[in-house]
């Protein structure tokens, strides 16, 4: 029977090794994720809901309100007169009522299309969470990536100074070097290491706040991004801003002018502001309502021609003429909302399109560097190599050695890193126009339309 438990695991591991070992996930797959567990995006969802919710709110000012009434009176003794019943003993009354009352000034549709206005912006407050949340991914993602290549990188820095320091030692043995040059072999590599050690441990607390993140419990595992070829920022930037034609920061901003959710969300905002100053002048408007009643009155015992049962319509008038100066301060208060709506549009707009600039400087500043670092990473490995095989014959020192490989550990760190940044990079331009979310949901629709063929 344990033979063939055994067995079965075996296949199992065989058939499924992903469950065995752990799903490795991509940027793409860690988006998806994002997006349908992070909490701030539930919480803005729910938002949603209830902007709806009010909306249904304010459209039932619009309707009228039907409603039943009904009472008993008892009284303490019966009275009459000579001519007839005046208090009978007990007396029910009940009947039913429509009942509409609205502005004048239409408050009631202002503060309706207010509610629709909400709605909309809470769309737009969804999109910015969303894309916030993805930037938010993909930068722990990428210093995951990077302290993964930085362990690598670490790794392969030990294993050098090893066989360094073996070398070091052979010639110490054979009386060719001093015991210094050993001991400094010997204090580097112990300092690589501790690097080491220092590179392990920063994975595990990076893939720590991924894991969050996304949603994960426990160990999580990425995959490599695909790195490009060339970096060319202007056929990334041509993508985003659709082959403008002015100049690319001035398109760039345009663009986030006409996608950025913040500042769609903040005209929103401003428009809500400006009906909120007429609702709020709609209070010095009269109210009117209209009702129609139906109503029964029974007593006992009964009056002399009692009418039982009537049916009537009224309509009433209420015009306030002062109350303490509320209106004119609900007035005044809304004007200052709306001047202070139009400066936190300028603000932000102000402040996105600095962020622009420095997201677009920062790509072009990294895609120009990549291919210089891509030089120095090949020269720093010929030098290595160099240096390495003129200390074994004798030719160069341990410190030459030390030299060219710390040079070499630099250039393989600035080029993973700038590889990395590059690719980031992208993402936070896309993020600062707003278009990441857009092109994430595109992307991952075509995928979904290339799997479904």
């Amino acid at each position: 029977m344990k033979i063939k438990s055994s067995l079965i695991i075996c296949l199992l591991l065989v058939v499924f090794p992903i469950v065995a070992y752990g799903q490795e996930y991509s940027l793409d797959e860690l988006f998806v994720l994002s997006l349908e567990r992070s909490e701030t995006i539930k919480i803005s969802e729910e938002d949603l809901s209830i902007a709806d919710l009010n909306r249904k709110k304010a459209l039932s000012a619009l309707i009228p309100t039907f409603s039943a009434f009904a009472n008993h009176t008892n009284y303490t003794e019966e009275k009459s007169s000579a001519l007839g019943l005046v208090q009978p003993d007990y007396t029910n009354q009940w009947g039913l009522k429509v009942e509409q009352t609205f502005s004048l000034s239409g408050r009631e549709l202002t503060a309706y299309s207010m509610a629709k206005d909400f709605i909309e912006k809470g769309r737009y407050s969804l999109q910015s969470v969303k894309g916030k949340q993805l930037l938010d991914v993909a930068a722990s993602y990428f210093n995951v990536v990077k302290s993964k290549k930085a362990r690598e990188i670490a790794t392969a820095n030990v294993e050098r100074l090893e066989k360094h320091r073996n070398a070091s030692k052979t010639r110490v043995e054979v009386g060719d070097a001093t015991k210094t040059t050993l001991l400094r072999a010997e204090a580097e590599l112990a300092g690589a290491r501790s690097e080491l050690i220092v590179a392990e441990n920063s994975i595990l607390l990076l893939k720590s706040v991924l894991a969050s993140m996304v949603g994960i419990e426990g160990d999580i595992k990425v995959k490599e991004p695909q790195m490009l070829v060339d970096s060319n920022d202007r056929s990334v930037i041509n993508e985003i801003t659709e082959n403008c034609e002015k100049e690319v920061l001035a398109c760039l901003k345009d663009r986030a002018r006409n996608d950025r959710a913040e500042i769609r969300s903040l005209n929103i905002d401003l428009s809500i502001a400006e009906k909120n100053v007429n609702y709020n002048r709609g209070s010095y408007w009269p109210k009117l309502t209209v009702e129609g009643v139906y109503f029964r009155e029974e007593n006992k015992p009964a009056r002399s021609f009692e009418l039982q049962e009537s049916i009537y319509g009224a309509i009433k008038f209420d015009f306030p003429f002062y109350e303490g100066g509320l209106r004119r301060a609900e007035v005044a208060e809304s004007k200052a909302k709306l001047r202070q709506a139009e400066h936190i549009l300028d603000d932000s707009t102000r402040l996105i399109n600095i962020e622009i600039e420095e997201a677009y400087l920062h790509l072009k500043t990294v895609s120009s560097i990549i291919n210089h670092l891509k030089a120095e990473m090949t020269y720093a490995t010929d030098n290595f190599n160099s240096v390495e095989k003129q200390f074994l014959h004798g030719l160069a020192d341990s410190i030459d050695v030390i030299d060219a490989n710390t040079l070499l550990v630099t250039a393989e760190i600035k080029l993973a890193n700038s590889q990395y940044n590059y690719q980031n990079a992208i993402i936070r331009l896309k993020h600062a126009v707003g278009v990441l979310l857009e092109s994430i949901e595109a992307h991952q629709s075509a995928d979904v339309s290339g799997n479904g063929k």
